[in-house]
């Protein structure tokens, strides 16, 4: 990867937090400066320079203050990376990937997650469960920020995500392509009881609304995870890694 120049003057995001920046080198991110805090020394900081220098990243040695400002106060953990905006794909993308491995589609579908530790931990259950890639929407719901990066512990530099301006139009594309849509909301099946084995698209509703009614209409069946306590639903990203989960279980 070419030796990159720090402009101020181009958009960048601030990903932070030592395994969040080894793992954007590791997919050869571009990393326009590295700042790492003086003073500190450990193995892992260790591979991150290191891993900076064969990028000839441009690297800077601040005090902790300036990290945290660079953080916005999240735990920095002495490395803070400047980083272009995160790319998005198109849904096409995720479908030619699944092909490409010759795999049944996997593919997660976000209706207005807006909490980014959930969208964070959403990807990172993804990408441990071999999902394919994820949509979001572009409006009314949270977008791949330094926060998502962080939560998903470099996730994010190994999955594909679409950002769309409806997703109802996707399902809808998606059915066309025999691709079996499942909603997760109340009054369903088990997903244990269910076949998620084929093409499949999996919706998780928002944090506080769920999954619209239009939308889960365009479903073609849902998934209710079983409950036994007081409290009657789950945290979003809880229930796209259950799910997630139990199809690749049933997959392998």
């Amino acid at each position: 990867m070419a030796g990159a120049i720090y402009t101020p003057k181009r958009k960048n995001m601030y990903i932070y937090g030592r395994n969040p920046v080894k793992e954007a080198y590791r997919a050869g991110k571009t990393i326009d400066k590295l700042f790492l805090q003086k003073g500190e020394f450990d193995p892992m900081l260790s591979q991150v320079h290191k891993l900076a220098k064969e990028a000839r990243t441009v690297t800077s040695y601040v005090d902790k203050n300036m990290l945290d400002k660079l953080a916005n106060g999240g735990n920095h953990q002495g490395v803070v990376a400047a980083v272009t905006d995160f790319e998005y794909c198109d849904v096409d993308d995720i479908i030619n990937l699944a092909k490409s491995k010759d795999e049944p589609l996997l593919i997660v579908l976000l209706d207005g997650i807006t909490d980014p530790h959930n969208l964070g931990a959403i990807i990172r259950s993804a990408e441990c469960f071999g999902a394919h890639g994820i949509v979001i929407p572009k409006h009314r719901s949270v977008g791949v920020n330094d926060t998502v990066v962080k939560v998903a512990c470099g996730a994010t530099e190994h999955m594909l995500i679409a950002k769309v301006t409806n997703i109802n139009d996707v399902i809808r594309d998606l059915k066309e392509q025999n691709v079996w849509v499942y909603a997760t909301d109340f009054d369903g099946k088990a997903p244990k009881d269910a076949n998620l084995n084929g093409n499949l698209a999996i919706v998780i509703g928002s944090e506080g609304e769920g999954i619209h009614r239009l939308t889960k209409e365009l479903c073609d069946d849902t998934l209710t995870i079983p409950q036994f306590g007081n409290v009657n639903s789950l945290n979003a990203s809880v229930a796209a890694g259950i799910v997630l989960y139990e199809a690749i279980r049933q997959r392998r």
